[in-house]
């Protein structure tokens, strides 16, 4: 079987290949590392938003994203009792507060979340298996994959001493933990009851809520019973469907923060530096055979053959370079998971994604590589 010239071609000139899957991968890996942020920038804040056991969730209109909440009144929860088709609801409080750290003594804000425990809504382990301890008097359960400037409350709560520190400047006890996980709202989050949260924001005013949760009954259909709320309800209170509250926060971090738009300029920046290392690449290595190519042309080869070639090495160098950079990536998204607690690791889509955009780049860098052909002209090198 005959090696193809493309390849004889690339690995003649070993440090110029090995500087061009350099290129690449450096290319690769900083679009993995943008969309890998960016996705666990929507994935770690809507975590919260899938774990809640509602059909039907209640907003301020004023409300930007789940951590960043309007109050709205409790009353509208149970006016929505009298619409056919709704079973429950509960309302929630949300809030940010300083936590000291009990074992440094320093403090960090963390974000609060309360509600009546009689009914549990939040489907994460270890919330139903403490859910009764939050109905003492300042008492809460602690996110165990908080980050670590917090202090180590898992082994702190595994010692089987009592485990006191202070939210908001208030004595509480940590009774249990759950699992959540940090976010770009909060880098953790501890549960209490509604009675317990509105002691730790004295502030706060009984009855006006954050979010409210409502389940409607098995034999309504949930498009109906939406429709007859927001036809029932004032302005001032937004109903969204769970998908609907979903999408609307990651609509906020997509196009109302910075955050998002940096994310996707990453990506794109990691293009454009793949596109012109790869150019420069397929430009010289075009160049140095300007007069193997007009001899080639001389012998009847017609364009065509020159132009699947160069696509060759591009392809090659597409699929080759991808593969440190796909290494590379899986070691920063581990080393990040473990330095920030985030839910980032690599998928076969994103890889796939990147990939994709790996062989356009190339391919892209050949097309315009190409034009350096038009100088192979047999009369003129010879």
């Amino acid at each position: 079987m005959k090696t193809p010239l493309s390849w004889l071609q690339l690995t003649h000139e070993k440090m110029r290949l090995l500087i061009a899957l350099a290129g690449i991968g450096f290319a690769d890996m900083l679009m993995f590392v943008q969309l890998g942020f960016k996705t666990a920038l929507f994935d770690s804040n809507v975590k919260l938003h899938h774990a809640l056991n509602g059909d039907i969730f209640f907003m301020s209109p004023q409300s930007d994203a789940l951590g960043f909440t309007q109050q709205f009144s409790e009353r509208r929860l149970y006016e929505s009792l009298a619409v056919e088709g709704v079973d429950s609801v509960v309302p929630v409080y949300l809030g940010l507060a300083s936590w000291k750290n009990p074992i440094e003594r320093n403090t960090r804000t963390l974000f609060v979340i309360g509600f009546n425990p009689k009914k549990n809504i939040l489907d994460l382990p270890g919330v139903a298996e403490n859910i009764d301890q939050i109905k003492l008097e300042d008492a809460l359960l602690f996110d165990d994959q908080s980050r670590a400037e917090f202090g180590d409350i898992p082994s702190l709560f595994a010692s089987g001493n009592p485990v006191t520190t202070e939210l908001a400047s208030r004595k509480v006890t940590v009774k249990g933990l759950f699992s959540l996980g940090a976010s770009f709202t909060a880098d953790g989050t501890v549960l209490t009851s509604d009675i317990n949260f509105l002691r730790v924001f004295p502030e706060r005013q009984k009855g006006l809520i954050d979010l409210g949760v409502v389940n409607i009954k098995p034999e309504a259909d949930l498009q109906i019973v939406v429709q007859r709320l927001r036809d029932k309800l004032p302005q001032d209170v937004e109903v969204l469907s769970k998908e609907e509250f979903i999408q609307r926060d990651i609509t906020y971090w997509q196009n109302s923060t910075a955050i998002g738009f940096i994310f996707t300029l990453g990506t794109f920046i990691g293009f454009i530096v793949g596109i012109v290392i790869v150019y420069q690449i397929l430009y010289t290595d075009v160049a140095d055979h300007l007069p193997e190519y007009a001899t080639l042309k001389a012998m009847g080869y017609r364009d065509r053959y020159f132009i699947s070639l160069v696509f060759q090495e591009a392809i090659i160098l597409a699929f080759v370079g991808f593969l440190p950079g796909l290494g590379i990536a899986k070691v920063l998204y581990a080393l990040t998971a473990n330095a920030t607690a985030l839910p980032i690791a690599m998928t076969l889509n994103r890889a796939i994604t990147v990939l994709i955009l790996t062989l356009i780049m190339c391919c892209a860098s050949g097309a315009v590589a190409i034009r350096k052909l038009n100088a192979a002209d047999p009369a003129d090198i010879f």
